[in-house]
């Protein structure tokens, strides 16, 4: 799988499209369609699955350093208004602020990020690092640890500060239901 074919089979997804045009119009600083609504999408493709299926969420980064709850509420109110037809759950996170919540909420350190990008590198898990987002010429990719684990439907663990063992496990299950063909990696592998 390359760049032109993990956007392809992404975009097979209706609620990942619709989401990629609200965000080219809307114009937040540093956005991108994260994670598993990407990896599960291409997983149901290759399994011959409703697009859909087993996609629990849809998440949405962008970088304001505006870090106020009330300047990321905006951005949440406005974008859900903007997809109020897409029957899913949508979820947008300014980056600049998860540093001043992710300890309370995880126990577990979360250094300041300076871009969408670097919370993509601090997911669970190696096939959920990607993101998508609409482009001048199309869409940017950002696979920073490419696309052979989400083709090969393998879940290996991300390594860092903030990786905790119980949630891996714990989001490796559910998807090991939803996909029995995955192949789950342990932590201590």
């Amino acid at each position: 799988m390359d760049r032109t074919d993990f956007v392809a089979a992404t975009l097979r997804n209706p609620v990942n499209a619709t989401i990629a045009q609200a965000l080219h119009a809307m114009a937040l600083p540093d956005a991108w369609i994260v994670a598993g609504c990407l990896t599960q999408t291409v997983w149901n493709g290759l399994t011959g699955r409703p697009i859909g299926y087993g996609v629990n969420d849809y998440d949405i980064f962008y970088f304001d350093p505006d870090t106020s709850w009330e300047a990321e509420d905006a951005v949440i109110r406005a974008l859900r208004a903007r997809l109020s037809g897409c029957e899913a759950t949508i979820e947008i996170r300014n980056q600049a602020r998860v540093h001043l919540w992710y300890p309370v909420k995880h126990g577990l350190p979360y250094p300041p990020l300076t871009c969408s990008s670097d919370g993509i590198d601090r997911f669970l898990t190696v096939n959920t690092q990607v993101g998508i987002r609409p482009s001048a010429d199309g869409h940017d990719v950002y696979a920073p640890k490419g696309f052979d684990d989400i083709a090969g439907m393998i879940v290996r663990p991300n390594r860092t500060a903030n990786f905790s063992a119980a949630n891996y496990a714990a989001k490796a299950a559910r998807w090991k239901t939803l996909w029995p063909e995955i192949r789950v990696i342990a932590p201590d592998d």
